[in-house]
């Protein structure tokens, strides 16, 4: 296990595009800028895809553009496809992420193309964005389970991870999109897919529905993952089961891993006090229960 542990945030951008309510662009970028005064070394920023499939995420280019940025905080964008990719780079992006999904049926109701189409068109955004030296994340989502489909083979994804690979990307996120994997399932499949891709090149990305999200993190990290996906205050809900929360707190993988003496740069009662405010701002309970607890803890002294 590795001593320093990379937290990508994910909240200004998964986090946020499974809210209710449409923050403006200004409470966008003093978040994102929040959260780098916090030490988070990786904040996925927004998505280009369009405003009248995901109205939560119009006017990313203006937020790409109004945000502090810091010298060793890297500012990524989602792009579904070359148009996207091409607003991107107009508005100053410096490393994108793509998206494809494990299960057939996800892609399709998701996306709109099978697993096979959307790799295709995400190849010719992967190769002009290395030609562009940019860095390149790719996501796969329903890695432990779908909505639709239920369980997923393990080899689906490994066969998905590789194509990844040859594709350009320089990391690849296995995310739970459903939130139904076990530690044991998590760990399994981390080491199936390390068959394809060095151990390096992958984070895993967990929701939290059934509580289980830091349970397969720790077994992650155990397997030799360094890189974890994770939302500020556990913004963003589990669109597929109503009431369920969503991404995994951000603040409560950090204080696991600074309890297990992994380093990660991050102040964490800096960070649970942007959770706070992001979600009075939003009007919703904070998802973070070490979040909270510290805030608690420290108003009584």
């Amino acid at each position: 296990m590795s001593d320093f542990i990379t937290i990508v945030e994910v909240g200004p951008r998964d986090g946020l595009q499974n809210e209710p309510d449409t923050l403006p662009v200004t409470l966008r970028i003093e978040l994102i800028d929040r959260l780098a005064l916090c030490g988070i070394p990786v904040i996925e920023s927004g998505s280009f895809v369009g405003p009248k499939w995901v109205p939560q995420m119009a006017g990313t280019g203006d937020v790409l553009e109004g945000i502090t940025p810091l010298p060793d905080t890297r500012y990524p964008v989602l792009v579904p496809n070359s148009k996207g990719y091409e607003l991107a780079i107009q508005a100053g992006a410096t490393e994108i992420a793509l998206f494809t999904a494990a299960s057939e049926s996800f892609s399709q109701r998701n996306t709109n193309c099978s697993i096979a189409e959307s790799i295709n068109r995400l190849t010719p955004v992967a190769e002009q964005a290395r030609a562009d030296g940019l860095r390149v994340r790719g996501y796969v989502s329903c890695v432990l389970g779908c909505p639709y489909e239920g369980e997923i083979e393990s080899g689906d994804v490994v066969s998905i991870c590789e194509q990844l690979i040859q594709i350009g990307c320089d990391e690849i996120s296995l995310g739970d999109t459903i939130g139904v994997g076990t530690a044991a399932e998590a760990s399994v499949l981390v080491k199936d897919v390390m068959s394809v891709a060095p151990v390096e090149k992958l984070a895993v990305h967990f929701h939290d529905t059934y509580g289980q999200a830091l349970a397969n993190i720790l077994a992650c990290l155990d397997a030799g993952i360094v890189t974890i996906d994770s939302s500020v205050a556990g913004l963003g809900g589990c669109p597929y089961a109503s009431g369920a929360s969503g991404n995994v707190a951000t603040e409560d993988v950090v204080y696991m891993l600074h309890g297990l003496g992994l380093e990660t740069g991050i102040d964490l009662y800096q960070l649970a006090e942007t959770g706070d405010w992001i979600s009075k701002h939003l009007q919703r309970a904070n998802n973070s229960k070490a979040g909270v607890a510290l805030l608690n803890r420290f108003s009584r002294t």
